[in-house]
């Protein structure tokens, strides 16, 4: 006995003739010819060693060793059955589901009208969001509980691929009646002995600002230091510093008594990309949601 020669065609074949009793009948439901369904239940009793179906003058009548094979046949038939449809509907978007993971401020900036466009066009995939801090980011993507990540360029290159999605400005936040409120720009130079709110050191932004001011030979002022970007805002309205932060996260909080004022002398921006596990293949939903992402953000 050699099931290793077994094929599904030969499954499929043996379960026809089961069900109808005929060559033609089981060719008709294959699509195949009668000569060819006689082929595969021939070679399928040449690997088994057995006789699968006696032969009458008006029919093919199942063996005993078939009747106790018709079974698991069958239920294997099926299982391939249920997976072709399942690999369908995840390949036609009708299920599946897009795990990813971003900081609270980088997915309020980025996601609300991709989650909005994809959540209408594809009823059916779940979204599953981790929203967490920043150090646990590339950890989220490592350890697989999120398929992709939307966010700055991971530090280790060999682990991780990046694409870019959007390079975001960095600007000056502070109250309207500032001396820098009504100004079209501020240089970085400015800022000496200014006290500043700036991000705990595990954000990227503060990198980027510490790395600006330094080459403008200037020591921040630290006027406070926050873990929750969202802070910055109530805390400059406060008087208690100024901001620096890119401009699309500052979108929900300007207005009122805060203003932003671009930042020049350098142009400094934060990339914002999307993070995954090199050598790992996105789901053909997180693909999706992807592309649609990147078409958002005017990315080819």
């Amino acid at each position: 006995m050699q099931l290793s020669r077994l094929t599904l065609k030969q499954l499929y074949a043996i379960a026809a003739v089961y069900r109808t009793g005929k060559v033609s009948a089981a060719a008709e439901q294959l699509f195949i010819t009668q000569s060819a369904v006689s082929v595969l239940i021939r070679q399928a009793e040449g690997a088994l060693g057995l006789a699968l179906f006696d032969r009458t003058t008006r029919s093919l009548v199942p063996t005993a060793a078939t009747e106790e094979a018709i079974g698991v046949i069958e239920r294997i038939l099926g299982d391939l059955d249920a997976l072709s449809l399942t690999m369908g509907e995840l390949r036609e978007l009708r299920r599946g589901q897009v795990r990813l993971t971003a900081t609270p401020a980088t997915a309020q900036a980025f996601l609300p009208r991709t989650v909005e466009r994809f959540r209408a066009a594809y009823p059916a995939i779940g979204l599953v969001l981790d929203d967490c801090a920043p150090n646990q980011f590339l950890p989220n993507i490592r350890q697989e509980r999120a398929e992709f990540g939307v966010g700055m360029p991971p530090p280790d290159r060999g682990e991780f691929d990046w694409s870019l999605l959007h390079d975001d400005p960095l600007c000056l936040i502070c109250p309207a009646d500032h001396a820098f409120g009504g100004r079209t720009a501020v240089a970085w130079a400015e800022l000496r002995d200014v006290p500043l709110l700036l991000s705990r050191r595990d954000y990227g932004v503060r990198t980027i600002v510490e790395e600006t001011l330094l080459q403008q030979g200037i020591r921040p002022t630290l006027g406070a230091e926050i873990g929750f970007l969202g802070s910055a805002f109530w805390m400059a309205s406060a008087g208690i510093g100024l901001s620096i932060l890119p401009q699309r996260l500052t979108r929900a909080f300007i207005g009122g008594d805060l203003v932003s004022v671009p930042l020049t002398g350098p142009v400094r921006t934060r990339p914002i990309g999307i993070v995954t596990r090199r050598g790992r293949s996105l789901s053909p939903s997180s693909r999706s949601f992807v592309d649609m992402l990147m078409e958002e953000q005017g990315q080819p």
